[in-house]
């Protein structure tokens, strides 16, 4: 069985909009709706966690109400997204081994990355949605370039995310003992020395942070990208 965890209680200060981005508007509907309409139609997710903010657990139920969705629940966050995935793990089905973690605004994602992922994770227990990096990326300390990485080893993580459950239960479990606080949840799998598989991904499976990201997805729906 797999089980998608969808954290969506961030505040979108970057958006600038006094409002959870992922309930913003894109071409019809909220970002959120487009997202998980993605996964409902790979038709591989069983289960689906929607982690929210308190006050919009009644409007997120509003939105989906008429959403042709897998049985999904909706469940609290906590004041860091680790720490609502967190949240998220302990409501999973009993039987969910396959456990996928995507992030709300992320609506672009192919129905093809969805389904690598899950089967990567199937095969190597730990996968990744990725791109490989276009630019130079210099590594800089107090203003000073301090090396330049070879461009063709680096990947830009996107997600979705996936993991066999007992792994990232383990890596949350580890994790809070350690008081560590990752940047992703794959970060937190590699301190277990698992390896991580890569699945690549397309470029238009971006983060809409800004306004600016908004403009691009609603120009990608309409296919003028």
């Amino acid at each position: 069985m797999t089980a998608l965890i969808i954290p969506a209680a961030g505040k979108g200060k970057r958006m600038g909009v006094g409002k959870n981005k992922a309930l913003l508007d894109l071409s019809g509907a909220p970002i959120l709706v487009h997202t998980l309409r993605k996964f409902a139609n790979s038709g591989k997710i069983d289960a689906i966690i929607i982690i929210v903010g308190e006050n919009e657990v009644d409007e997120v139920k509003e939105i989906l109400k008429n959403e042709n969705l897998p049985p999904f629940k909706i469940v609290i966050g906590g004041s860091e997204r680790q720490y609502s995935i967190e949240n998220g793990l302990k409501e999973l089905p009993k039987n969910a081994d396959v456990v996928l973690v995507h992030d709300a605004a992320r609506p672009l994602v192919s129905v093809k990355t969805i389904e690598n992922v899950i089967e990567a994770v199937k095969t190597y227990g730990a996968a990744i949605s990725a791109v490989p990096v276009k630019d130079t990326v210099k590594v800089v300390e107090n203003d000073e370039v301090v090396s330049t990485p070879k461009r063709e080893t680096l990947w830009a993580a996107t997600t979705p995310q996936g993991f066999r459950r007992d792994i990232l239960v383990k890596a949350y479990v580890k994790a809070r003992e350690d008081n560590f606080l990752g940047t992703d949840d794959a970060s937190l799998v590699e301190r277990l020395g698992v390896k991580i598989h890569i699945v690549k991904d397309d470029y238009e499976n971006f983060k809409i942070t800004t306004k600016s990201d908004l403009l691009l997805a609603e120009s990608v729906l309409r296919g003028e990208s």
